[in-house]
Formats: structure tokens, C-alpha cells, sequence
């Protein structure tokens, strides 16, 4: 094969979609379950995941030609090593990014409109189903569900800690966890600094289930969760808004806007405190995660300089970069 040959081999092999697909498809169908269990035939996987016999097959064989499945002489599957974190109790928590039927495998399949999102700037989710991101998720309880579930297993415990020892949270009195899911962080935070109070803000069903996780948690007494929208007015007077992987989800003018309201609860002197994954050296965030923000939601990853840029036209100004492992901490004040 010549060099040019070479080239485009693995170029192709880099652009098609049917090994994504199928195994996206087989973390859907939970196919890496019922294989940890016991060897299958297609016949039988068929009839435990609904599919139909020989497509499922034909996407089996795809499979165990790509190392992630292995078939025997008798037409049984097993998993190989390389398919093991397909199972739904997997410590990668792979399966449910890849189900296409929960939020974030839902969200990925807006990448066939990607050149949409070039030509335009524009999220490529709508091209695709019609509404936004966050339109959809409100339209199904168990995909909304899924992606509080997802948002809390990215914000692993590992991550969690690099976050709470980045910044002296204790000294900001009271936190506000503007858009703070379900309540991980706020937890971590919270028994870190005894002496802390804190607040999630996030829509009606997340603040409830960030409310029942306090509570359980024994941190009723000191931390709390209520209802309300980034882009409307926030509890005022806290010592510090956080706003952890929120910004990244927005283009420039949503993101003012949910800065602003940040700086008008914070009133001048007060800290707007942004995490983000911004690089080593705050100017070189994942040039992967930039293009699913952009067909997500037609939001962008942002280096210290631009989100400089964004604070200042809002009436904040940066601070201090505080490392936080492999995210930052800005603190922002409210002039």
C-alpha cells in the first residue's frame, strides 16, 4: 500500500460512522449486560433487547470484527476486554453516554448537522429534532432524569475534590450553586467547610432532587435547593455565585446574561466564581468537547482571555486563576 493509500485508509477509517454507531446501538440495547451474564446467540439476544434477528447480527459481527465482541464457531458472542465497559455497571460509566435514547447520546447524534453549525454558528441540535437541547430535555422526564444522572457522574469524586481544594469556599460565608444540578458539588463543598452555607439554584425537578440529596446527606440544617433559571434574578447576597461547567454551554450573549445576573446577586465586592476546563497554560480547552458544545447547544469553550472579555462587559473583573486539577477556578469580582 503506498503512503497515499495508507493515508486515506486511515483517514476513512477515522470518518465513518458505522463503527460508532453500532456500538452506540449495542450500549442502547444493553447488549454487553446480557453478555456479562452468560454467551448469547443473536437468536436469543433478539429476543431479550427486541430487535430484530439478523440486523442485530449484522451489527454483532461489525462488532466482534472491531475487537469489541468476540463469536465463537457455534454463532455465541462474548465480551472481550475491550467491550467491557459497555455494561451498565461499569465504573466509566460509558453506556449511559453512548444510549441514544438518554440526553447526552440523544445529543450526540446533532453531529450529522455539524456542518450546519459551521455554516451558521449555530447548535446543530435543532437541525436535527426541531427544538433546542434544553427544549427537549424538558419535553421527557427519563431523558432529563439521565442527564442530571450524567451531569453528577462527570462530576466525578476525584474532580469533585480538586474543585473544593481549589478555592477557599469556607470564606465566602454562603455559596450560591447557580444551575447546580443535582447537589454533588454543594455536598462536597459543604462538608469540606463546616462553617458554610450554600444554595442550589436549578429548575423545579433537579432542585428537588438536589433538595432530597442534601437532606439526606445530613446537610439540611445548612444547605438548601430552590427553583429558578439562570437568566432571572438569583437569591441575592451570597458571599460567592458558582457557576461550575455552566458557561461552556452558551453562546456570548446567554453567557452576559447569565453573568449578569450573577453580578447583580452578588452586588459590588462580591465573588462570581467560574469553573471551567480551560488548558494548562487557561488558553487551550479540548478542542473535542468545543465542537459538542458548539452542535449541542451552540455554546463554546472559552481560555482565560475570552472569558475576561465576557466578565468585563457584565461589570466582573478576573481576579485570580486558581488551579483546580484539571479544571480552574476564576474568581471573579463585582466591581
Amino acid at each position: 500500500m503506498s503512503g497515499e493509500d495508507e493515508a486515506g485508509a486511515k483517514l476513512w477509517a477515522m470518518a465513518h460512522l458505522a463503527t460508532p454507531m453500532a456500538v452506540r446501538v449495542a450500549a442502547t440495547l444493553r447488549v454487553a449486560d446480557h453478555l456479562a451474564r452468560a454467551p448469547h446467540t443473536a437468536t436469543r439476544l433478539a429476543e431479550a433487547v427486541g430487535a430484530d434477528e439478523d440486523a442485530l447480527d449484522r451489527v454483532l459481527r461489525h462488532l466482534a470484527h472491531k475487537g469489541v465482541l468476540r463469536r465463537d464457531d457455534t454463532g455465541r458472542y462474548t465480551l472481550t476486554e475491550l467491550g467491557q465497559p459497555l455494561r451498565s455497571d461499569h465504573p466509566a460509566g460509558l453506556c449511559a453516554m453512548l444510549d441514544i435514547e438518554g440526553a447526552v447520546g440523544r445529543a450526540e447524534l446533532s453531529f450529522v448537522h455539524l456542518l450546519h453549525s459551521v455554516r451558521t454558528g449555530e447548535a446543530a441540535f435543532p437541525a436535527l429534532f426541531g427544538r433546542t437541547f434544553w427544549e427537549d430535555l424538558a419535553a421527557d422526564a427519563a431523558r432529563a432524569a439521565s442527564f442530571d444522572t450524567r451531569m453528577g457522574a462527570d462530576l466525578a469524586a476525584a474532580r469533585r475534590a480538586d474543585i473544593v481544594s481549589g478555592y477557599d469556599w469556607g470564606a465566602l460565608g454562603h455559596v450560591v450553586d447557580v444551575g447546580g444540578g443535582d447537589g454533588s458539588l454543594l455536598i462536597a463543598l459543604l462538608g469540606a467547610h463546616p462553617r458554610l452555607r450554600g444554595t442550589v439554584v436549578d429548575l423545579p425537578d433537579t432542585a428537588a432532587t438536589a433538595r432530597t440529596a442534601l437532606a439526606d446527606a445530613g446537610l439540611a440544617d445548612r444547605g438548601d435547593a430552590v427553583a429558578g433559571d439562570f437568566f432571572e434574578p438569583l437569591p441575592p447576597g451570597a458571599g460567592g455565585y458558582l457557576l461550575s461547567s455552566v458557561i461552556h454551554d452558551w453562546g456570548d450573549d446567554e453567557a452576559r446574561a447569565i453573568l449578569r445576573r450573577c453580578a447583580q446577586a452578588a452586588r459590588p465586592g462580591g465573588r462570581v466564581l467560574v469553573v471551567e476546563r480551560i488548558g494548562a497554560d487557561g488558553e487551550s480547552p479540548g478542542t473535542a468537547m468545543d465542537l459538542r458544545m458548539l452542535a449541542y447547544y451552540g455554546g463554546k469553550e472559552r481560555g482565560v482571555a475570552e472569558l475576561s472579555v465576557l466578565a468585563e462587559q457584565c461589570g466582573l473583573a478576573v481576579a485570580a486563576v486558581h488551579p483546580a486539577g484539571a479544571l480552574s477556578v476564576l474568581e471573579l469580582t463585582v466591581r
